[in-house]
Order: structure tokens, then C-alpha cells, then sequence
């Protein structure tokens, strides 16, 4: 019975698998679904067909045929944006799997992102952030997204307030009792280590 049913489960996921199309591949504009429509204009022929969240987003832009030779950058935090629409030659962001670089023409990705060090650069200057999470979403049009809890321009850390943190929350992580209290601890760690690197990497 098992065999029977994992040969029906293979045969129904296949299609699926081959036709599934690359976010790439999607049209621009959000195609409507003439089937749905149709089956609603039967049911209830008096009221309009309810509308999807993607009939209220702007039309994605189309990707270009050649790679641009600028990287569109969009840097925001909850309170502030940073960079709006803002032409680089690259990124370097710190994705949990380690530093990314992200250039113009990048594969579509979301990654997300650790307590690190944000670099932008624009010819020869390079600016640095120092972030404490996030997410960075590179779109294939040569679009960066980068979303942040909080950010700091890491010249702007000050490395004896860095220190101080790291040894309270090291101090806090030893007499810790409780798992609530050791997770809040290592958090503090982990974000004072980073920024305690990123001072010395500057």
C-alpha cells in the first residue's frame, strides 16, 4: 500500500515540478485567473469578483535584457531610511551563511541577516554600517532591498561603550539561571562581539 501511494504521490508532484516557473519567468503584471472569475460570475453573477493582495501591489518591473552597470540599492530601518533608490557598484551584507556579495545582475535571493558589518561601495568610498539583524531580498532587476532592526554607522560606535557591553552581558551570561535569562545574555554577547569586530576591522 505504502509503494502504492508514494508511486501516486511521485505522479501527482511531478507536472507540478516541471511546469513550476522561475520567479524570473513570472509576467510583470499579475494575470488573472479567467477560470475563477468565471466559476464567481456563475455563483453570485451580482457582486464583483474579489480581489487577491497582488491586485493592490505595483506591477513588478520588468527584467532587463542586459545586466545594468549599477546595483539599485533601498536601505531602510523602522524609523528611517537610510538609501532610497541609490546606485552602487556592490553590497556586502552579513547573511547568516556568511558575508554575501551582491553586484548588479545578481541571482533573486532572501537572506537573512546577523549582528555584522553592511559595506556599500561606490568606486573607491566605502561606507559601513554596522547592523544588528535583518533581511536582504535582491530582486532580478538589480534591485537590493536591505531591511534592518537597527543600524549605526560603524564610525560612529563607540568602542568603550562596546567593551563595557560585552563585559556586563559576558558577566550576565555566567550568573544566569534561567533559559530566558541565558538567551537574553547570549543575544548580548553575540551583538557586542560583532560590534567589538567590526570596530577592529574598520
Amino acid at each position: 500500500m505504502f509503494r502504492q501511494a508514494s508511486r501516486l504521490l511521485a505522479r501527482t508532484t511531478t507536472p507540478w515540478r516541471r511546469s513550476r516557473a522561475f520567479s524570473s519567468d513570472v509576467p510583470a503584471t499579475p494575470a488573472q485567473d479567467s477560470s475563477f472569475i468565471e466559476s464567481w460570475s456563475k455563483v453570485i453573477p451580482n457582486l464583483d469578483p474579489p480581489k487577491t493582495p497582488s491586485s493592490f501591489m505595483t506591477p513588478r518591473p520588468a527584467t532587463p535584457s542586459a545586466i545594468p552597470s549599477k546595483l539599485t540599492v533601498n536601505f531602510v530601518l523602522p524609523y528611517a531610511s537610510e538609501l532610497s533608490a541609490k546606485e552602487v557598484d556592490m553590497v556586502i551584507v552579513p547573511a547568516t551563511t556568511g558575508q554575501m556579495g551582491v553586484l548588479p545582475g545578481h541571482v533573486p535571493t532572501i537572506a537573512e541577516l546577523k549582528p555584522g558589518i553592511l559595506s556599500v561601495h561606490e568606486g573607491n568610498d566605502v561606507t559601513k554600517y554596522f547592523l544588528s539583524s535583518g533581511f536582504a531580498l535582491i530582486h532580478a532587476n538589480s534591485v537590493a532591498d536591505i531591511i534592518a532592526v537597527e543600524a549605526v554607522p560603524v564610525d560612529r560606535l563607540d568602542p568603550a561603550l562596546v567593551q563595557k557591553g560585552l563585559a556586563d552581558f559576558t558577566q550576565k551570561l555566567g550568573s544566569a539561571t534561567t533559559d530566558l535569562e541565558k538567551a537574553e545574555a547570549q543575544i548580548g554577547v553575540d551583538v557586542h562581539s560583532a560590534m567589538n569586530s567590526a570596530i577592529t576591522d574598520a
